[in-house]
């Protein structure tokens, strides 16, 4: 069948075919011949405009926002890249209510979140290189194939593995599926840490639990010892009643970035579940002194959990000392969290 030519009208009476983005020009002379005239445009869509900036508020002074009510502040600290959703639903708004205030409104919020978030939507791993590949998994108390997990964690051929959430009886079925690509590691309280090499001054971190949910290594890699902390930060937890509330994770990580602190090893790693995001106030004694291998060689926001619909970062990659070359999430397990990556670069010099 022949396919239809759109045409316009010439000078001499003829007809041309039509010239790409005539007819998306046309429509657009319709919206706006529609506006043209109507001086209700500045008095319509005053909510939606009100809206607009209220998300720009939040977004520019979310550390003002109070953690004294149900910890509202590190709730929206969490889960901060997500009110860019609401911007494109603002716009659309703003144009079936015909309204030029809104529109302008709207512009504010979008400009606000690029210049927050923007420079995660670009790929900043660097070329091939480091000298060091990191997991840490969350792999679920509950998890139902805690081996086909520790294949899965094997397969990324990482030279340091932790693992979060470890039980008694799942201690053994991790040890084993990991003994033939990882001859070092060390098990303390709930997580543990599978090397490829030697680990020298393991011990447990008191992160104010009353059990052990912390520890620290030093792995001795062929460029120099590199400390490594894995640690599971207490849940947090969201109730009608008390709101969003994580005291205890916040008095962990405080104790935490205490112990970090203390680190006599100039390069160090931080592995683990924090349950918040480098957002999150409450993780500043960590995060005020550590970077984040997703922020600074990541590509898109990584986020972690819930595997099944990953909606924020909370397992975290975090050094000082060392370079970050990539970082990235890997596929999904049988955990509720995905497993995340990294690769560093080690200053011989440090």
């Amino acid at each position: 069948m022949a396919q239809q030519a759109y045409v316009t009208e010439t000078d001499n009476g003829g007809s041309e075919p039509e010239r790409p983005g005539s007819r998306l020009r046309r429509v657009a002379g319709r919206v706006a011949a529609g506006w043209r005239g109507d001086r209700r445009i500045w008095r319509r869509g005053l909510i939606v405009a009100a809206v607009a900036l209220l998300l720009a508020l939040v977004m520019v002074g979310h550390a003002y926002i109070p953690n004294s009510v149900g910890n509202l502040g590190s709730l929206t600290e969490t889960f901060l890249p997500w009110i860019g959703v609401f911007v494109p639903l603002l716009f659309l708004l703003a144009l079936v209510r015909r309204s030029a205030v809104a529109l302008i409104a709207v512009l504010i919020p979008a400009v606000v979140w690029f210049n927050i978030f923007g420079g995660l939507l670009s790929d900043k791993a660097g070329a091939a290189g480091g000298h060091v590949t990191v997991v840490t998994h969350n792999v679920n108390a509950d998890n139902p194939d805690a081996p086909g997990t520790a294949r899965d964690v094997a397969a990324s051929g990482a030279d340091v593995v932790a693992l979060e959430e470890l039980t008694a009886s799942a201690v053994p079925v991790y040890e084993s599926a990991l003994a033939a690509a990882y001859k070092y590691h060390s098990v303390q309280g709930t997580v543990g840490l599978w090397s490829k090499y030697p680990l020298r001054d393991v011990r447990p971190v008191d992160i104010k639990l009353g059990w052990i949910r912390a520890m620290r290594a030093t792995v001795r890699t062929p460029e120099g010892p590199l400390a490594v902390y894995v640690a599971h930060l207490p849940s947090v937890r969201v109730k009608l009643e008390a709101g969003f509330t994580a005291r205890e994770r916040d008095t962990s990580a405080d104790a935490l970035g205490e112990a970090i602190g203390d680190e006599q090893l100039p390069r160090t790693v931080l592995l683990g579940d924090l349950n918040g995001t480098m957002n999150d106030r409450a993780l500043k004694a960590v995060t005020a002194q550590m970077r984040s291998t997703q922020g600074a060689a990541g590509s898109g926001f990584g986020f972690s959990w819930p595997a099944s619909f990953p909606m924020a970062r909370i397992d975290q990659i975090l050094v000082k000392g060392v370079e970050p070359v990539s970082s990235w999430t890997l596929p999904e397990t049988t955990s509720d969290h995905l497993p995340v990556a990294a690769r560093v670069k080690m200053d011989p010099s440090s």
